[in-house]
């Protein structure tokens, strides 16, 4: 038996160098001047459900159906974490955002983080970044910014924004840019890869949208497109913030959803824009195209898609069920739909194997997407781990800031008020000794076919959902299963000691 176990395990080892490393979809020339760029897309809020491609009754995303039906569709993509920052972190980083202190919105990446952007610029490639940052100030003094991060240009936002955006443009002071917001920053991604195109040289551009983030406007023309949503909607109200106080309101869900919506197909329209760009320029076979969510549909949505379990800030499925589409032709040639797991972790190291950079020398927490591209029904064998902080147990009443607290101070406005302003302060704390203490906190551990949840609803003990049979997380199967849930706890457990090992900061 165990000689059966080798041999099949040399069988897979051998296809995997034939399917990655040899495989002739990958072949680049001398010098690199075949390498393939990275435009990298995000939404700001947008869940699983809310496109057209997975059934919504409403949302109009033609653009992302498209997408979905000629690139490669992943059914089980996951935000690294069921809100913004901590997930952006993750998606910078390839590394679990409770590594290095990004627990909750609002709170900032290290300055010792490698990104994306520092690993590509080894390679040669010209990268840049547009729209929401949310990991820190975008200003050209903190530690953390785009340009600090590694990228070589950046029109950001410490957060999100709307119609007329106010960005700082590489640093310097917000400025605000007359029009629709997906638009703007994607009219600045044009101009960038029209530049590095110019110059021969490969690139990366981020664009995380402010869409479709409350509070909600939208152009004229876009609200008009939902204007027949069931007036069965007004029934209920939802809170959120007001566009003119900047504080919290009530209002009613069918006209909320209808400027939410129109949101969502005026940042579709704006990918449109980019993807014909890409294709009237010669360069959409060789680039590699993504979009994804940043956590799960929020509660002002009212949920009218797809019923999966909770929304923005829950680790059941609707807290970190997301979109997940890549396009590239010239690997992905045929439509697919991927049945495996990925989440934003996984893009750094994915990238790294496409542009064979070596990947950080410290514990990654994603993998290479490359072999699934290459093969999508290849499974997935390793598990994705989430893991909400409990800072208020970690931290006394006067932690010790890790970076100057007036480097952490932002600088671009916003719509909503808060700690009475309009801008926002970020913040990481030093975090001196892992304890046994800090390994509590709603965590989950998911797996091609199981899900493990320890204090989720069920505060004192566990759950296991079979997500094969009951994506819904209706039927509690934890009884059934008491060896699994034994083991899949212990692994659990030593993924949070080495998550608290990195938090001290041992990795640099």
């Amino acid at each position: 038996m165990r000689l059966n176990l080798l041999i099949l395990c040399a069988g897979t080892i051998s296809l995997s160098l034939f399917f990655g490393c040899n495989d002739k979809r990958l072949d680049k020339k001398p010098g690199g001047t075949n390498l393939p760029n990275f435009v990298l897309l995000m939404g700001d809020d947008h869940g699983w459900d809310e496109v057209g491609y997975n059934g919504h009754p409403f949302v109009k995303t033609p653009v992302l159906d498209e997408m979905a039906s000629m690139g490669m569709r992943f059914d089980r993509f996951y935000s690294g974490h069921p809100s913004c920052s901590p997930t952006r972190a993750s998606f910078l980083t390839g590394r679990h955002p409770n590594r290095y202190g990004t627990f909750s919105p609002n709170w900032s990446i290290r300055p010792q983080e490698i990104s994306i952007a520092h690993m590509l610029k080894k390679a040669g490639y010209r990268s840049a970044h547009f729209g929401k940052w949310h990991v820190g100030p975008v200003k050209s003094t903190s530690p953390i910014s785009p340009g600090a991060m590694g990228f070589d240009e950046w029109l950001s936002h410490d957060n999100f924004f709307e119609l007329d955006p106010v960005l700082s443009k590489n640093g310097n002071e917000p400025q605000k840019i007359d029009g629709e917001s997906s638009k703007v920053i994607i009219d600045a991604a044009i101009r960038f890869m029209e530049q590095a195109q110019a110059d021969q040289q490969p690139f990366m551009v981020v664009v995380w949208f402010g869409s479709p983030h409350e509070p909600y406007s939208a152009l004229p023309e876009d609200l008009a497109f939902y204007d027949n949503l069931p007036d069965t909607l007004n029934q209920d109200t939802v809170r959120l913030t007001s566009n003119e106080t900047g504080r919290s309101t009530r209002r009613p869900l069918g006209a909320v959803l209808q400027e939410r919506y129109a949101e969502i197909t005026a940042m579709d329209r704006a990918i449109g824009d980019l993807r014909n760009h890409l294709v009237q320029n010669d360069l959409r076979d060789n680039t590699l195209l993504l979009y994804c969510g940043d956590n799960g549909t929020p509660s002002s949505a009212g949920r009218t898609g797809m019923t999966i379990r909770k929304d923005k800030g829950s680790l059941y499925e609707g807290g970190i069920l997301v979109p997940g589409v890549i396009e590239w032709p010239a690997v992905i040639s045929k439509p697919a739909v991927n049945i495996n797991m990925a989440v934003t972790s996984d893009i750094l190291p994915t990238i790294a194997d496409i542009t064979k950079q070596p990947i950080p020398d410290r514990p990654l927490d994603g993998e290479s997407l490359l072999p699934y591209l290459l093969q999508p029904q290849k499974e997935r064998t390793e598990p994705i781990f989430f893991w909400k902080f409990n800072i208020e147990n970690a931290f006394s009443d006067s932690p010790k800031p890790y970076i100057d607290p007036a480097l952490q101070e932002g600088t671009t406005p916003l719509a909503k008020m808060m700690a009475g302003k309009y801008t926002r302060t970020f913040r990481n704390y030093v975090y001196s000794e892992a304890s046994a203490n800090d390994l509590v906190g709603e965590r989950a551990m998911v797996t091609n076919k199981f899900k493990l949840v320890l204090e989720g609803d069920v505060s004192d003990g566990y759950e296991l959902y079979d997500l094969e049979n009951d994506r819904a997380e209706q039927v509690n199967v934890a009884a059934k299963y008491p060896e699994l849930v034994k083991q899949m706890r212990g692994e659990m457990k030593s993924w949070q000691e080495s998550v608290l090992q990195s938090l001290t900061g041992a990795d640099y």
